[in-house]
């Protein structure tokens, strides 16, 4: 008998089409004598539409595991994650907790600290309390600004002095309550994909290569032109540190299934940083999660076969747990 993968795409976020193409391809990539795939579009305006393909003859309607591809907002924040909970349905990818403190970039930027792992300086802001003025200055320009809480580089600004501060607060701020600004890290940009539940392991890193004076929505998704380089220019030495801090990251937040973690490589001291953690990573054509996998020899059909193994894994782990007395 099949297993029933119900995957949930598209979703009330600035990531929607970016969702839509990821789906697109992991559907596309899942092997059809081993799953039975049930598609569930939401809409920008949050309705749920199953777009479900007719079952096949005596084949039980219920759902086997559900695969999340739902990127940024109310649906790699933990919202999702935790009505799929409720529901007792096993799920791919990070469980509430880790979902929800990896997408917001100033709580995951204290549990790194709190490990003692690398980021950069940064300061965090309140969108009904934007004052430009008493933060201008306060970190070096150029400062990059960001929503707390999204993905795909959506609302997010390098700013050279406190005029530009300004225009990039007020746009981060019509995408999140709390607004992020970092010391800008002159250097190379690296990505790593991590698999596992309990015993995590991180894949070949990449290096990103922008066209643009940084690695933004447009640069992503849009213009086609940014280069990556896989396996990554870097020694021995460099590309087993950032494994293991990708590692060490994954393990901070609690996180399960996967995740894709982003460095920054300072050009001045040749140390690397922590940027962000992300969930559900991009899964389109052109996305780095699985070519990491890929260049590591994990071909991308067995990449979605491992991690439905991993969600119903930890299910069944859960089922020996009391919740009673």
């Amino acid at each position: 008998m099949k297993t029933k993968v119900a995957v949930i795409y598209g979703g009330r976020t600035g990531e929607h089409e970016v969702s839509l193409r990821s789906a697109e391809s992991i559907i596309k990539a899942m092997d059809r004598e081993r799953y039975e795939v049930e598609p569930i579009f939401i809409t920008k305006e949050g309705r749920w539409e199953p777009r479900a393909i007719t079952p096949e003859p005596g084949r039980n309607p219920g759902i086997d595991v559900v695969f999340p591809v739902l990127h940024g907002t109310f649906g790699e924040d933990g919202t999702v994650q935790g009505l799929l909970e409720l529901a007792d349905l096993p799920y791919v990818g990070a469980g509430v907790l880790a979902s929800s403190v990896s997408m917001d970039k100033e709580v995951m930027k204290r549990l790194m600290r709190e490990r003692g792992l690398p980021i950069a300086e940064y300061i965090a802001v309140r969108r009904g309390r934007l004052e430009p003025r008493e933060v201008c200055g306060k970190l070096p320009f150029p400062v990059f600004v960001k929503p707390a809480n999204l993905g795909s580089s959506v609302g997010i600004s390098k700013a050279k002095n406190c005029e530009e501060l300004v225009a990039a607060l007020e746009l981060a701020a019509q995408f999140d309550r709390k607004i992020l600004i970092e010391r800008g890290i002159k250097g190379r940009e690296f990505e790593c994909s991590v698999l596992g539940n309990d015993d995590p392991v991180a894949a070949v890193p990449c290096e990103i290569v922008p066209s643009r004076e940084f690695y933004d929505y447009e640069d992503k998704y849009l213009l086609d032109k940014a280069k990556t380089v896989l396996p990554a220019n870097l020694s021995p030495k460099q590309a087993a540190e950032v494994q293991r801090l990708a590692v060490e990251c994954y393990r901070a937040v609690d996180c399960e299934g996967m995740a894709r973690v982003d460095f920054l490589m300072e050009e001045a001291t040749g140390k690397f940083f922590i940027n962000e953690i992300n969930t559900i990573p991009g899964f389109t054509s052109i996305s780095m999660y699985p070519k990491m996998w890929e260049a590591s020899g994990l071909a991308y059909p067995k990449l979605i076969d491992r991690l439905i193994e991993l969600a119903i894994e930890r299910h069944r782990q859960k089922q020996s747990t009391r919740y009673s007395r």
